[in-house]
């Protein structure tokens, strides 16, 4: 095992880390690398140092809800794209529509759902976007039935490249969330199910 004298030895390592990761690592995970203890301030510095190091390459480390990673800069990614012999998942105008109400609104249950949009929410809309790991159940209503209380989750921003809600665009701005879902997972929206306020149901 090499010796590490200067920062610049540690930001190697940190690279090399975060290059062979397939998830985000947190930063509890970072300091097991180094015998060393260092304050955040230190961490903070070793980790911009970094990022300012691949300022002007095709990737870019950035810092999600759930840690750091080197992901593809999105005005790269059309090229590499390309490359997939798999075409992405597809969601429907209803699912999206979902999603961005339970990001704004959260905890929110079904029935909110279906008050805000009009339209009945079929369950298997709900169960894409859980099975997806966007949504997740964080509680249940003191009401009759204790209809379950839905919320996004961290992978829901890890995907959308945020590191809190608060980045989130205003709720003026909605569309963008839909838009930054199928930007940062390739997702094609399926044209809009025709709906009807009564009993109608939607797929995903």
């Amino acid at each position: 095992m090499i010796q590490l004298y200067k920062p610049e030895d540690f930001k190697v390592v940190l690279e090399t880390a975060l290059l062979v990761a397939g998830e985000p690592m947190p930063l509890p995970e970072l300091k097991k690398l180094f015998d060393q203890e260092f304050d955040d301030d230190t961490w903070r510095t070793l980790l911009d140092d970094l990022r300012r190091d691949w300022a002007n390459r095709g990737v870019e480390l950035v810092q999600l809800a759930t840690g750091w990673r080197f992901q593809t800069r999105p005005e790269y990614q059309g090229f590499l794209d390309r490359l997939k012999n798999e075409k992405p998942p597809r969601y429907s105008r209803a699912a999206m529509e979902t999603l961005a109400i339970i990001a704004y609104r959260q905890p929110v249950s079904r029935g909110d759902i279906e008050d805000i949009r009009g339209v009945a929410v079929s369950p298997n809309v709900l169960k894409t976007l859980e099975g997806r790991g966007w949504i997740d159940v964080v509680g249940h209503r003191d009401a009759p039935g204790r209809p379950a209380l839905y919320a996004t989750t961290k992978k829901f921003l890890d995907d959308l490249g945020l590191r809190s809600l608060s980045e989130l665009p205003p709720l003026t701005e909605i569309e963008q969330v839909m838009d930054l879902a199928e930007q940062a997972n390739k997702i094609n929206d399926d044209p809009a199910p025709e709906e009807q306020p009564a009993a109608a149901t939607e797929q995903a």
